[in-house]
């Protein structure tokens, strides 16, 4: 790969992440098992949920973590 393209490809990298919003409000199941993070309150991803949906950061999610819900992408 050329030199030029790389440096773009990692500037686009950083300035990506460097948009990103961690005091976003996501929502969690509750449950031990929950992998997830919906940005949506009603995401069919939480259909499934038997136990209580939190609220919570988009960081606090992550830092538990949680990973974006596969609908959502």
């Amino acid at each position: 790969m050329k030199r030029g393209l790389k440096i773009v490809l990692l500037l686009l990298a950083l300035w990506s992440e460097s948009c990103r919003d961690d005091t976003t409000i996501v929502y969690v199941c509750k449950s031990r098992g929950a992998k997830k993070y919906h940005l949506k309150e009603h995401c069919r991803g939480l259909s499934n949920c038997t136990y209580t949906v939190v609220k919570m950061t988009l960081s606090e999610a992550e830092s538990q973590g949680k990973t974006r819900c596969k609908w959502e992408k």
